[in-house]
């Protein structure tokens, strides 16, 4: 247990030195929710046009953001402010929003000690070096600013319990992270499939059909506690508007490296060539790319692609490992099974953001520390995703001596996080004498 508080001690610190570091549009984006959801009724939760960056994750989240805010104004009593704390960065407000994504990451640390105290010591030093110390982790969540971090460790505690047979506990907490998350959805075909098979099918036909009753009911009490007020109000069909803004199109601002990279550059090629050839192409928007709801941009050559035909993509990638799922239902694949699945929704999803390499990588961090051979596509899989993720970094190294936090500007983080590690790591206690 030493160890483990050493690990968490360690990455705390790092996270408090990163506090003053830039922050993106996403910092102003929680906390307009901290303001909409402590100041609105919930029936204006997802209606409220205040800002541009209006409610779009399900009810949880929201109930989440409500909770936080019940302590913002024991700091600040502007982050909680609809319209006075509007892009609202005063040191108070960084410093609040930030520990509350520190403390969040309390979740993820248990998850990643219950996966670990199974494991030989060896083994289980590298997962917490793998996800505790994740720079992509550091980089997204206390640079960037966003709570994958306690999301990360919803999904990795329902890893953990269906590693250890726990069925039942692992569906629940897979569904309570929907709730908070509903990007997490792409593996759902994993869980459903792995469920009916190992947890419902051969056990007879009366024990089989009340373990599927047990495991619905569950998960359906979830979802009935998260979306059953905005039933009674009548604005489930806003909340899935807001949730499923299919009109960002068919890119994030942040290109993905996936899939549709190289569709929309093959599209470009094409028309270039065309339009040298003397045929008449006429050149479409200069971007596919957007953060707020718009309308797509259409293909100079190739089909549009609709979120009908990247859902069809998704699914028809996943079909293998439905098939190895339910053929050979082993507890042991589940971490595999799901990285696989949030691969493929990284490669052919709709509006995939580049952060979303974190759902891959983090649980494929449980297959590479028990396989050299994993380990390897491991190394080769986290240098992408680190990479793809390095655009939200902004290199200015004044602006860490500045005494105003920016979200335009940042220090060069890197450098100081490894000096930083550098220090911490030597104050390592020595185990071996």
């Amino acid at each position: 247990m030493s160890q483990l508080w050493w690990y968490i001690g360690i990455a705390t610190c790092v996270k408090l030195l990163l506090i003053p570091s830039y922050h993106s549009t996403d910092f102003e984006v929680h906390r307009h929710w901290l303001a909409l959801t402590r100041s609105l009724p919930l029936s204006q939760w997802y209606s409220d046009k205040t800002s541009p960056w209006t409610l779009d994750y399900p009810p949880f989240f929201a109930f989440f953001e409500r909770f936080l805010s019940l302590f913002a104004p024991l700091v600040d009593p502007k982050i909680v402010h609809l319209h006075d704390g509007l892009n609202y960065t005063a040191p108070t407000a960084v410093y609040f929003q930030r520990a509350t994504v520190i403390v969040s990451d309390f979740c993820l640390f248990y998850a990643v000690h219950r996966l670990g105290r199974n494991l030989g010591p060896m083994a289980r030093n590298l997962i917490w070096i793998l996800v505790a110390w994740s720079p992509m982790l550091v980089i997204v969540d206390h640079m960037h600013f966003q709570y994958n971090g306690f999301l990360l460790g919803l999904l990795l505690l329902s890893i953990s319990f269906l590693m250890e047979g726990r069925d039942l506990a692992g569906g629940f907490v897979f569904a309570i992270l929907l709730c908070f998350k509903h990007l997490f959805a792409v593996a759902a075909p994993v869980y459903f499939v792995y469920l009916l098979r190992h947890y419902c099918w051969g056990r007879g036909i009366v024990r089989g059909f009340w373990q599927l009753f047990v495991m619905g009911t569950a998960v359906l009490a979830v979802f009935a506690a998260a979306y059953g007020p905005f039933v009674y109000q009548g604005q489930i069909q806003l909340v899935l508007r807001q949730m499923f803004p299919f009109g960002r199109g068919l890119c994030h601002a942040y290109w993905a490296p996936n899939f549709w990279v190289f569709y929309i550059l093959l599209d470009k090629v094409l028309a270039f060539m065309l339009r040298k050839l003397g045929f008449s192409i006429e050149a479409p928007m200069a971007s596919f790319t957007g953060g707020l709801v718009g309308d797509m941009s259409p293909f100079a050559v190739l089909p549009l692609v609709t979120p009908l035909t990247t859902f069809v993509m998704v699914l028809l990638a996943l079909s293998p490992c439905l098939i190895r799922a339910w053929n050979k239902p082993q507890r042991k694949s589940i971490s595999r099974w799901v990285a696989y699945a949030y691969t493929c929704g990284f490669l052919f999803g709709w509006h995939v953001h580049e952060k979303a390499s974190l759902h891959f990588v983090i649980p494929f961090a449980i297959v590479a520390v028990q396989s050299l051979e994993d380990a390897k596509h491991y190394f080769l899989l986290s240098i992408v995703a680190v990479a793809s993720c390095s655009v939200m970094l902004f290199v200015v190294p004044a602006s860490i001596r500045s005494s105003r936090v920016s979200h335009k500007s940042a220090p060069a983080a890197t450098a100081l996080l490894v000096d930083v590690a550098w220090v911490l790591c030597s104050l390592w206690p020595d185990r071996t004498g």
